[in-house]
């Protein structure tokens, strides 16, 4: 397997600014596996963000406060609650709920798919912002359909660091579609579904372009919930990595 590290330790970065606290992130890598060649969904951030213009990432951002008290159906499968738990400070279920919310969230927001199940009727009180618009569509949350498949933090003195979490929710899984959330003023311009050797042509983060390849190793592998992991961070100016 390459060795992903030396990438991402060579990787060209600025490190201009004090050393922040990495904000909690969520990130989810939506897969279309019902053909020859598994597909992944990516969205092209606008040319006029500070952060990572014009390049090609999976939706995400930000865990909020709302995901912590947002109505889901289904459970996150305890394997992944477990795994998210894993070099957490004050690690708990409902950290771990949150975070994969917060991707269901963010991939809402950002591309207007809505990840769950619309045979419950509407959330009752969801959490004020993107919560109430998603409630409104009369779709739950499904956190059964989501997999925790890697994590990886962002490099010390960077002038954004995030503590990022990915998951993975196959494409079937759709609950609903809101229209007209991708445009030229939109945070993502376009959306496009590519497979993973179409991914690494396109204009990518270099954690994306290793993430991509880590998911890809994952479904050769048979995509099992045992399989290990992995988790990016620098020690010492150089990237390690671990396995959850």
């Amino acid at each position: 397997m390459t060795d992903h590290t030396v990438t991402l330790t060579q990787a060209e970065r600025t490190r201009t600014t004090v050393n922040l606290r990495p904000k909690d992130a969520a990130t989810m890598l939506i897969l279309d596996r019902s053909g020859a060649r598994p597909k992944v969904l990516m969205g092209k951030r606008h040319p006029s963000h500070k952060f990572m213009p014009g390049k090609y990432v999976f939706p995400g951002g930000r865990i909020d406060a709302g995901d912590r008290h947002m109505a889901a159906t289904g459970a996150l499968p305890q394997i992944c609650e477990d795994r998210l738990g894993k070099r957490m400070i004050r690690p708990s279920a409902g950290k771990a709920r949150a975070l994969a919310l917060a991707a269901i969230r963010e991939t809402f927001e950002e591309t207007g798919l809505l990840f769950g199940s619309a045979e419950f009727g509407q959330p009752e009180n969801p959490p004020e912002g993107t919560w109430r618009d998603f409630a409104a569509q009369g779709v739950f949350p499904d956190l059964s359909a989501v997999s925790f498949v890697a994590r990886a933090i962002t490099p010390p003195r960077r002038p954004k660091r995030f503590d990022t979490r990915f998951f993975t929710i196959d494409a079937s899984a759709l609950g609903g579609k809101v229209e007209g959330v991708t445009g030229p003023d939109s945070e993502l311009i376009d959306l496009v579904w590519v497979d993973f050797d179409e991914a690494r042509e396109l204009d990518l983060p270099t954690i994306t372009k290793v993430i991509i390849q880590e998911v890809e190793a994952r479904i050769a592998a048979g995509f099992a919930p045992y399989l290990p992991v992995p988790f990016y961070w620098e020690r010492r100016g150089h990237f390690v990595r671990e396995e959850l």
